[in-house]
């Protein structure tokens, strides 16, 4: 398993090692033990949720506070979506940056999401199954979100704007500014 650094403090790209032969494939998607020595980061998760979207949704930007803030091991299983993170921790040296990613079922890559960051993501391919292991259970009044086109953030999110698929909830939420 590799892993490596991004722009946001305790963010991190997974490449599994990915085993090939005339049967398909193997690979370990998470050792918590290989994780830990190669992060500094002990986790352990409680929860798994797996969505299933079509062509030009975008999901996020969404977080959980307090109590119930999560860190998520986010990963594609079928499709390619574009992955975005912001961090929203305003004590955080990498406060207000983001990591953009492309995640496909065929690169295999994983990001980890430390809490206190936002998440979303777009539907580049036809379809796409996107599952996720979260460190905390979820709690709806501990949800919080910033607008998927805040003009701050400036997220190119791969879509063009007429075929963007967003849900009343999503376009509701307020700008970075006012976390």
């Amino acid at each position: 398993m590799t892993i490596k650094e991004t722009e946001i403090k305790d963010c991190f790209i997974i490449k599994p090692n990915v085993f090939e032969d005339e049967r398909g494939y193997f690979m370990e998607s998470f050792n918590a033990s290989v994780f830990s020595k190669k992060t500094g980061i002990e986790t352990t998760f409680l929860q798994d949720n797996q969505s299933f979207s079509s062509y030009g949704v975008i999901r996020g930007l969404h977080a959980q506070e307090g109590e119930f803030a999560q860190a998520k091991l986010v990963r594609v299983l079928q499709g390619e979506v574009l992955d975005v993170v912001i961090d929203a921790r305003k004590d955080s040296t990498s406060y207000g940056k983001k990591v953009e990613i492309k995640l496909n079922a065929d690169n295999k890559t994983q990001l980890f999401v430390p809490r206190g960051c936002l998440h979303g993501f777009a539907v580049l391919s036809q379809t796409a199954t996107f599952f996720y292991k979260c460190d905390n259970y979820y709690d709806r009044a501990s949800e919080i979100g910033v607008k998927f086109d805040d003009p701050f953030l400036d997220i190119d999110w791969q879509i063009s704007e007429n075929n963007q698929i967003i849900s009343e909830k999503d376009m509701k939420l307020p700008l970075f500014k006012s976390l």
